[in-house]
């Protein structure tokens, strides 16, 4: 697995994202089993990296998550866990009361890295910062970022928060290069701000799109393993692909060894035009 080094941290190019697990936007137990046999399968494989949210499963994802980890006997400081915060939880007060149920429900004394889930119209940065500053202070958190942020939200984020911010996660793919036209790519990479991909392998586009199977073809690997090391092999960027499947979990974080020639690259930046 490749790293990418930042702020003296490394954190694996390919981590594990939690979206559905012990339901959607509900908590639905009916699952549960299912989900945490997953969970366990990619701790078994050995991924590091699990990113969840507050608002997934109705916090349903984070209770699941914690106990697969325990199961598990991975040690805690061997891993990274991320959790976000809701966009209705933004004022001071409740961003703590927040990481306090999320760290509750993960049954963990602390996250290693705590996000804004998303903005919201007339959100109050400084007073939100103020809390996350705050849970950094006092060892809930060992580092802040944001998620779905654009130019001018981030650039705010930055100047805001009394350590480096670390992450602007947002949806990121072969055929959605939003963060590359609005300039959010480039500013993560001029200034030490790392890119987290969600949604990272777009699978209908992925199976249309000649050039990722020309390439995984001649490598012997999956048109979706290519997907994710096109991704990971730009500087400043790590991906979070999700999945139930434990041969699929294992195809995902084979790609995070996989790093493309300039050549292949160029292929498959030219391809976006006929996916």
């Amino acid at each position: 697995m490749r790293y990418e080094t930042i702020h003296k941290l490394q954190i694996p190019k390919i981590g594990f994202g939690t979206w559905s697990f012990g339901g959607t936007t509900v908590e639905d137990r009916s699952s549960d089993a299912e989900s945490l046999s997953a969970l366990r399968s990619a701790l078994d494989l050995g991924y590091i990296h699990f990113d969840t949210a507050e608002s997934y499963s109705a916090g349903h994802s984070e209770e699941l998550l914690g106990q697969a980890v325990r199961q598990s006997g991975v040690p805690r400081e061997k891993l990274f866990i991320t959790t976000k915060v809701s966009p209705e939880h933004l004022q001071f007060d409740d961003v703590l009361r927040s990481c306090e149920g999320s760290l509750r429900r993960l049954g963990m004394d602390y996250v290693d890295l705590y996000l804004i889930h998303w903005p919201r119209v007339g959100m109050k940065l400084p007073e939100t910062f103020r809390a996350l500053n705050q849970l950094v202070r006092e060892g809930k958190v060992r580092h802040i970022g944001v998620s779905n942020f654009n130019l001018k939200q981030l650039k705010q984020s930055v100047a805001l928060c009394d350590t480096p911010l670390l992450t602007n996660q947002v949806s990121y793919s072969i055929p959605d290069r939003t963060i590359v036209k609005n300039g959010v790519l480039e500013y993560c990479q001029q200034n030490n701000v790392l890119v987290t991909a969600y949604s990272p392998v777009k699978r209908r586009n992925v199976k249309s799109n000649a050039a990722l199977s020309a390439i995984a073809a001649a490598r012997g690997a999956s048109p979706q393993q290519i997907a994710l090391a096109w991704l990971i092999t730009q500087p400043r960027v790590i991906a979070i692909p999700m999945s139930h499947n434990p041969q699929h979990q294992a195809e995902n974080l084979a790609a995070g060894d996989m790093l493309l020639t300039e050549v292949e690259m160029e292929q498959l930046d030219q391809s976006i035009s006929r996916v």
